[in-house]
């Protein structure tokens, strides 16, 4: 059986999209996720998403990391469907519905409300999400937001002077983090501009990550460190990030607007990972 797929990236950070809505796929899981994820043996992805039909929405999107885990939501693969399927979508994530439609820039994404309670990260024990009271080695005092997947965010003076590699797999699974963490460390600019990096959950670390460009925003945000507009530039590109306070119909949501491309599309025999 040969499963038809599309692959696509999102400022460098690469998804292989399946969409069971044209043809009925076998059950996909973890195993399956990160086999063709493999860059060596597999297709080769940072992330496998799935695009199914939703009861709730125009559809849902299922997202597996590299190494084969299930993840809530990821905001650079909410646009590469955006542009694949094209119009104005809802699209179900595990981590809520969110919307994304067609801009001059590529395509925004409404990214829904940022949640700062500590339980609704979650955190193993109730503590302040504005400026957690831990730190590991250089990087103290993270904020932390839940985007629809939870994100930890430290700012620092000099990007280059953390060892993300080296450190962002330690914070990840550190057991104040039960359903562990992304791992943002970022710059602030000016006030409308923001260098980041990010270590991924269940990925390491990857050319962008939306979600993380969302969380890091609105974190910065929160501690007044820049305006309600920012620019976010990750080693893939650049993020535009805007957190709606003024607007009655917008208020508290984010809109995350930034390019999606199709690199190719291919085949692949279901038996070879099955």
């Amino acid at each position: 059986m040969r499963i038809p797929f599309t692959k696509m990236h999102g400022l460098g950070n690469d998804f292989v999209v399946l969409d069971a809505r044209a043809q009925a796929l076998p059950p996909i899981n973890g195993d399956i996720a990160a086999a063709l994820a493999d860059r060596h043996t597999g297709i080769g992805c940072d992330q496998l998403v799935l695009i199914e039909q939703s009861g709730n929405a125009d559809l849902k999107m299922r997202i597996f990391n590299h190494d084969g885990g299930e993840v809530e939501a990821c905001g650079n693969a909410a646009r590469a469907v955006g542009l694949l399927v094209g119009g104005d979508l809802t699209i179900e994530t595990l981590g809520g519905t969110i919307m994304a439609r067609p801009d001059t820039a590529g395509i925004a994404v409404d990214m829904g409300e940022p949640r700062f309670d500590w339980d609704a990260i979650p955190l193993a024990y109730a503590m302040d999400t504005r400026a957690m009271p831990v730190g590991w080695d250089m990087l103290e005092s993270p904020v932390a937001v839940n985007v629809g997947n939870p994100h930890a965010i430290f700012f620092v003076e000099s990007l280059s002077a953390v060892p993300l590699g080296q450190i962002g797999p330690v914070i990840e699974k550190d057991p104040i983090f039960p359903q562990g963490i992304n791992v943002n460390v970022a710059q602030i600019l000016s006030r409308d501009a923001i260098r980041l990096r990010v270590w991924e959950r269940g990925a390491g670390l990857t050319r962008a990550c939306g979600t993380g460009a969302c969380a890091t925003a609105v974190g910065a945000m929160r501690r007044g460190l820049v305006d309600r507009k920012v620019t976010v530039s990750l080693p893939g590109g650049d993020l535009v990030i805007a957190w709606d306070e003024d607007t009655p119909e917008r208020k508290g949501r984010i809109t995350m607007t930034g390019p999606a491309t199709i690199a190719y599309t291919g085949s692949f025999d279901w038996g070879a990972y099955a």
